[in-house]
């Protein structure tokens, strides 16, 4: 029994051992009597301990070491005191000095596991040199030799930090597949009209320009009336909408995504760039004529004091409206830009009473205003808007939009470069400009 006893004993005083060895990594003086006094177990202790390389608060390794003192003292009284009196240790002590023991054959495997892992630095088998951890650093100082053998009374060791930081050349990013892509805003105003193929480089069609009705009642044998109409010519040349890029041609090999990218953003300035065209292009040069520009469509002659107080906006859209119909258009959509539909919304809000639910506010406004659809639309002009009726006009595509590559382009095959170029080609014919009204939305 006194066998097992000292078995455990010195179990407990290699984890003792350790802890003074923690003690001394931090640079807290070990002192030679302490030293002295485990000095059978402190070499087994610090080669145990030479692969650690993570230790914890030293206060917390101080208590712990101080209870751990206290129930080997306790237990190793116990069972002197029941071998004497009944001949035998109680189950239960021996039960709890298995229990410290399975403890420290933990913390032994754990040592050995961090040194086979190579948590002091080495490598896996290769020739790269390996770093010592903390606990071999001390085993090997030369001072510790020195306090052993009685030579010196206190050591301080510094140990050098081996901690590793994570950096590119450690851990490598996570490289996430295609590119994050900008704002891609919708784009509305084409759906609003029938598109019509086109093989030529110009339309041209024949308007009604004045309609005199003279239709009036006439007697048996008297002479009818006589009406007018008088025509206008239109000729519409196909417009061209292009814009280009270059990027080498590594780049288009190396990420095929990316290239493809460049592809489609080129693609959707080219259709962002019609969808402002045909708000507000002014026809001159090659330029698309758009539903604002003069003579496409009926300027409103409402001014602010016409509309009253309050609301002014939602009033002018609905004497617009009931002109349309007087005209003989049905109207199909509200042109807005997004800013000034916000405004409409919040008018709304300051309205005294609000004429608003909590419906409208959790559901969302919908686009609608006076029973005609808002579509709002980036290509109009901020500020001013146009209410139309589907005889507006139409679109004829000459081209769909292409996007072709080349390194045939000035000194592209001698830089290794690739030119993308997106094309379109289309006429936006207006037949009948009093299928729109509009004008300024804040009228003075």
């Amino acid at each position: 029994m006194n066998r097992i006893l000292e078995r455990h004993s010195n179990t407990f005083a290699l984890f003792i051992a350790l802890s003074i060895i923690t003690l001394a990594v931090f640079g807290f003086d070990v002192d030679a009597a302490v030293i002295n006094q485990h000095g059978d177990l402190f070499g087994a202790a610090g080669l145990a301990f030479a692969g650690c390389g993570s230790v914890g608060d030293i206060h917390k390794i101080s208590e712990a070491v101080d209870i751990i003192e206290n129930k080997i003292n306790k237990f190793h009284d116990q069972a002197e005191k029941q071998l004497q009196e009944t001949g035998k240790v109680s189950t239960e002590t021996k039960n709890a000095l298995e229990k410290f023991q399975e403890k420290q054959l933990e913390i032994a495997d754990r040592l050995l596991y961090l040194e086979q892992k190579g948590v002091s630095g080495g490598g896996m088998g290769g020739d790269t040199p390996r770093q010592s951890g903390w606990g071999s650093q001390i085993v090997k100082n030369q001072n510790l030799k020195e306090l052993l053998s009685g030579s010196r009374q206190k050591i301080r060791v510094e140990v050098q930090n081996n901690t590793l930081t994570g950096s590119d050349t450690t851990a490598a990013p996570m490289r996430k597949p295609g590119v994050v892509a900008g704002g891609f805003a919708p784009l509305t105003l084409e759906s609003l009209f029938p598109h019509f193929p086109t093989t030529e480089a110009a339309i041209e069609f024949t308007r009604e320009n004045v309609f005199t009705n003279s239709a009036a009642e006439a007697a048996e044998g008297a002479q009818k009336a006589e009406s007018a109409i008088t025509w206008t010519l239109v000729n519409q040349p196909v417009s061209t909408v292009a814009h280009w890029l270059k990027i080498s041609k590594q780049l288009a090999a190396d990420n095929q995504l990316l290239a493809a990218y460049v592809n489609a953003r080129l693609s959707f300035g080219v259709n962002r760039r019609v969808e402002t065209q045909l708000a507000a292009g002014d026809g001159t040069g090659a330029n698309i004529g758009g539903i604002l520009k003069s003579g496409n469509h009926v300027v409103h002659a409402y001014d602010d004091a016409t509309l009253g107080s309050g609301l002014k906006k939602h009033k002018l859209i609905r004497r617009i409206i009931a002109d349309m119909k007087s005209g003989g258009f049905m109207p199909s959509a509200v042109l807005m830009n997004p800013a000034d539909w916000l405004l409409f919304d919040l008018d709304l809000l300051d309205s005294v009473p609000a004429t608003i639910t909590a419906q409208d506010i959790a559901g969302g406004f919908e686009p609608r205003i006076f029973g005609v659809p808002v579509v709002e639309s980036i290509g109009v002009t901020a500020d001013s808007f146009a209410v139309i009726a589907p005889q507006l006009g139409v679109i004829h595509d000459r081209q769909a939009v292409e996007v072709e590559i080349s390194d045939s382009d000035g000194d592209n095959f001698t830089k290794n470069l690739l030119t993308i170029r997106a094309e379109r080609r289309l006429a936006f014919c207006v037949e009948q400009p009093a299928a729109a009204r509009g004008g300024d939305l804040s009228p003075v």
